[in-house]
């Protein structure tokens, strides 16, 4: 395989990203006032591109990091298909303009809220999803009416030169395309003025393009990851949730930002919970994305070890595959209590009371997701209002993801922003408001100056009453 100097391929990229960019800014202005038809139409055929290239995504995923076939469907094609359908489904009723109501004080005048679209956005995805994380952000940046620029990941190349084809045979660069490349091009993007930035990542990243977004004022959504708790209580459903969280955390080798990180079980159901759980993982086929990221989380596993925890299943390690292993008597102080895990470990910890599980949560940031495992509607009632989380999934793991009536996203140190469905649609638009006065005589105009006895008063029940 021939090498290239990585000098000559930033500055190729760098070409293709000041072409881009001129095009997509000479372009946004006719893009943004695309009919619903038009936006429908481009959704539809990128649909159906979803599905005419499915094995592609097969071989691309398969020679990225070894991803079954089956987790390809299920993990990277549906989200994204399935966001179209809805767009298609729902966006003239989303692009549709919406009265509000006036208050007394603003009588004889209409009121409306538009969503117009934000212009050229720029959407940087990590590897771990690539498909999905990629190319679900774009459908709604599309049904906003937006021209866009997607940076995915450089550690998934396959993947990414696939998806770089088939925007490519869809669109017209001037309204979307995919721009390959390491660090160095996703910072020479980000040095330009875009009008959103949507990055799924790490929080360190996250702070990065943060502060870049900060220079020309450009709103973001981030969607970054940390530690996301599942509580296990005495009244769960044991064999249901042993093997969902089997699933939840093992899916993809545990590269996912809201894969339960570390579990709080009720002391009173350890050990029937742990045997139920050990029979509940199923082989693990995929591979970790690098060398790097594998010798991180056996880094983590090793100091665990050392610090006193058990190894209670798995425990494997050959390069980059890594056996599902679940750590019991865990330190909450050791660094796989501290670090975002992102690997197929498990660290468990046991509570006596849910005041005990509700205080280990609340000293470490807030999560994208928390998981609760109860029977008990005084728990989970509990649980919700004494804790705080981008979202929360009771009695499952992961499929709220595909719940695209509700927001996505996480709060503080795990995100800014919300995304899915018609959230993912406003956050790549503007919400404009439009206040509209008839030219005759208006209401308020009582108060105009001169202020007069009667308008003081008029002002003061103003104040008090409209």
């Amino acid at each position: 395989m021939v090498s290239i100097d990585p000098r000559f391929a930033l500055a190729a990229a760098s070409d293709d990203i000041e072409r881009i960019y001129a095009k997509q800014r000479a372009n946004r202005d006719r893009v943004a006032a695309t009919s619903p038809a038009e936006r429908i139409e481009k959704l539809r055929r990128f649909h159906a591109a979803m599905f005419a290239r499915r094995a592609e995504f097969y071989g691309a995923l398969w020679a990225d990091y070894q991803k079954p076939a089956p987790e390809v469907d299920m993990s990277e094609i549906y989200p994204v298909v399935a966001e179209a359908r809805h767009a298609i489904r729902h966006l003239r009723g989303w692009m549709r303009p919406r009265r509000v109501a006036t208050p007394l004080a603003l009588l004889g005048s209409r009121s409306r809220i538009v969503h117009e679209a934000k212009g050229v956005v720029l959407i940087l995805s990590p590897w771990n999803f690539p498909v999905n994380l990629t190319l679900a952000p774009f459908v709604s940046a599309i049904a906003a009416g937006n021209c866009v620029v997607m940076k995915p990941s450089e550690m998934t190349p396959h993947t990414s030169a696939l998806m770089k084809r088939i925007v490519g045979e869809l669109f017209d660069e001037s309204e979307a395309a995919v721009i390959e490349g390491d660090a160095g091009v996703a910072a020479a993007l980000l040095r330009k003025k875009w009008d959103h930035i949507f990055f799924t990542g790490s929080p360190a990243v996250g702070r990065v393009v943060m502060k870049a977004a900060a220079e020309h004022l450009t709103p973001v959504t981030l969607e970054l990851g940390g530690k996301s708790p599942v509580i296990v209580d005495r009244t769960a459903n044991l064999d249901e949730a042993a093997k969902k969280i089997a699933w939840g955390k093992f899916l993809n080798c545990g590269q996912i930002c809201i894969a339960p990180d570390y579990l709080l079980i009720d002391e009173a159901i350890q050990a029937p919970f742990v045997e139920k759980l050990r029979a509940a993982i199923a082989p693990e086929t995929g591979l970790i994305v690098n060398d790097r990221h594998a010798a991180r989380i056996k880094h983590l596993f090793d100091d665990a070890v050392s610090g006193g925890a058990e190894v209670v299943a798995g425990g494997g390690f050959d390069q980059r595959a890594i056996t599902p292993t679940l750590l019991a008597n865990v330190d909450p102080e050791s660094p796989v209590m501290q670090q975002e895990i992102f690997g197929p470990l498990l660290p468990m910890i046991t509570y006596r009371t849910l005041d005990d599980a509700l205080r280990i949560i609340a000293a470490r940031e807030k999560p994208l997701v928390l998981y609760l495992f109860s029977r008990s509607r005084k728990v989970i009632d509990d649980v919700l209002r004494r804790t705080t989380a981008g979202g929360t999934a009771i009695n499952d793991t992961l499929v709220q993801f595909y719940q695209l009536n509700l927001p996505f996203g996480g709060v503080g140190e795990s995100g800014v922003g919300k995304a899915h469905g018609q959230f993912g649609f406003e956050a790549f638009s503007n919400a404009r408001g439009v206040f509209e006065q008839p030219t005759r005589f208006s209401a308020i105009q009582l108060l105009y100056p001169p202020y007069t006895k009667f308008k003081k008063k008029l002002i003061d029940l103003t104040l008090k009453y409209f």
